[in-house]
């Protein structure tokens, strides 16, 4: 591959896979169309934010991408075809809600409310987000009825618009670092709205159970993209960054840093967009793609693995997800990360946004005291004190991501750069999990991204037609989506800002009190 012969040069198609399964998952589908990709990677293994980790003391870990469920049709599909099955994250016992210092056991998707004003505060905020959704396409979010309106708005804006209780407002906050690793007051609302949306809505994608986060992959997500590097064989390069882009000429050349050089007829950039910058273009990118890529920051992400001796918090009644309100803990979500036959034992959490980028200058020593003594007051267990084995990986630091797990968007860029995401330029072609329609930021857009790029140089090359570029996915019948139904009182009750201008304010806290308790005590608000 290296200098291709002039009669291959039109059936040689090197890119980049550095997003997921995003140039792996287009290389195989140009395989299976009878074309000869090559997939140059620039790290030393396969699956980019993917990463699975295999040592004695953990069998295997993925300490990158590592949770599926319902709606992810096509990684799902890959997995089946690869033999490889997935097993349910533990939701069995209570969820943890630790906030001002206490813990409140919970089950379902959203901790239980009490306080009738906040319950109905809550209920807004998501019927709110949800409804705003809606009003936003999938492929293209700057086409929206209100999109200039909401990109010139951070979330955090939209947040102290909609909610009127500090509790409501502080778990919005968790909400959005938990999701996108990033701070409410840095991204767009719309684009957060739109990130939601095509991940199915605020219950699919914060649920664990018929949630994003349902399921894993035995033995790790990373055998997905290496059963498609087996299947590739020697097409696939590693240690070979792109340095050099040149379609001048009458054929793409690529060059890599070791001085590799190759020649094809169109190239895909599977990358998250911000590393085009580390790659020289000639002829230069058009002026609005040269800028996008400098404002599409990576979001903040450490992964932490606590490995014990035993499942204590089982023993205790908690299935080991904890959401946790608290500015000193390290820790913002944590979910049970045993293994499916029960052994090693393991909590893993996430360090996010603000907290990974003040805890990074820390050791890992440091981090993992600190991750323990939050694990040991929200379990009310001297056991979280003793773990017997630790991983982290702190994803701020890898040269080939620049973050994770996702790239986000600031107010102000969707609307007047979104449109070149996807865009071609010349011969040149787009992927990664950012240029998805459906669970961006997630494996699965990674697969949706690479194989649209694909059928994109496919109808280049008059193989396919334009109408096949873009194709939905059957469902998985192995992992079957089930509805989120809502009640009519969800539906219907009023937020409080609503309720004031219904009742008025002299009659305010005994009606919201005597609504909000008889919904509550008839489980007309289940959020499950």
């Amino acid at each position: 591959h290296k200098r291709q012969e002039k009669e291959c040069i039109a059936w040689a198609l090197p890119h980049i896979s550095v997003s997921l399964s995003a140039g792996l998952s287009a290389a195989k589908l140009l395989q299976a169309n009878g074309l000869s990709p090559v997939v140059l990677e620039a790290r030393d293994r396969v699956g980019g934010r993917t990463f699975t980790v295999r040592n004695k003391e953990v069998k295997w870990v993925d300490v990158g991408g590592a949770y599926v469920g319902p709606t992810q049709n096509r990684i799902l599909r890959l997995a089946k075809e690869y033999g490889i099955d997935t097993y349910k994250v533990n939701e069995e016992e209570s969820l943890v809600h630790y906030v001002n210092g206490k813990s409140y056991p919970y089950k379902g998707s959203f901790p239980t409310v009490y306080n009738p004003i906040v319950l109905l505060d809550f209920n807004n905020l998501w019927r709110t987000m949800d409804d705003m959704g809606r009003e936003i396409p999938r492929e293209a979010p700057w086409r929206a009825p209100h999109a200039e309106e909401w990109d010139k708005m951070t979330m955090l804006e939209l947040f102290q618009k909609i909610c009127w209780t500090r509790s409501v407002l502080n778990f919005a906050k968790l909400f959005v670092n938990v999701n996108v690793t990033s701070e409410p007051h840095e991204v767009s609302a719309l684009w957060f709205l739109w990130y939601v949306k095509q991940c199915g809505g605020t219950m699919r994608i914060f649920s664990t159970s018929n949630g994003g986060q349902e399921r894993k992959f035995n033995g790790g997500s990373g055998q997905i993209s290496e059963g498609m590097a087996r299947e590739l064989g020697d097409r696939v390069k590693l240690q070979s960054p792109v340095y050099r882009i040149d379609q001048s000429g009458d054929v793409v050349v690529v060059e890599t840093l070791d001085k590799q050089t190759y020649t094809a007829k169109y190239v895909i950039l599977a990358t998250p967009p911000s590393l085009n910058m580390k790659m020289h273009f000639n002829p230069e990118l058009p002026p609005l793609r040269n800028q996008l890529i400098q404002r599409v920051p990576m979001g903040s992400v450490i992964k932490c693995m606590v490995y014990y001796k035993e499942n204590f918090w089982r023993n205790k009644g908690y299935c080991g997800t904890m959401a946790i309100e608290e500015e000193d803990a390290p820790i913002g979500l944590t979910l049970d990360d045993t293994k499916a036959d029960g052994t090693k034992p393991c909590i893993m959490g996430f360090i996010l946004a603000r907290k990974c980028r003040k805890l990074s200058v820390l050791t890992k020593e440091e981090r993992l005291k600190k991750i323990c003594e939050i694990y040991a007051r929200v379990l009310d267990s001297e056991e979280a004190l003793h773990p017997v084995h630790y991983v982290e990986k702190n994803w701020c630091e890898e040269e080939y991501s620049g973050g994770c797990y996702t790239a986000y968007f600031p107010p102000g860029i969707l609307t007047q750069y979104g449109r070149v995401l996807r865009e071609p330029v010349g011969r040149l072609y787009f992927a990664g999990t950012e240029t998805a329609t459906e669970w961006s930021g997630y494996m699965e857009g990674a697969v949706e991204a690479g194989e649209r790029a694909a059928r994109e140089v496919l109808c280049a090359m008059n193989i396919i037609h334009q109408s096949q570029i873009w194709q939905t996915e059957p469902e998985s019948l192995e992992v079957p989506a089930l509805p989120f139904d809502t009640s009519f009182w969800e539906r219907n009750l009023p937020s409080v800002g609503g309720l004031l201008k219904l009742v008025g304010f002299s009659s305010f806290l005994s009606v919201a009190a005597a609504a909000g308790l008889v919904a509550y005590k008839k489980g007309l608000l289940p959020r499950s």
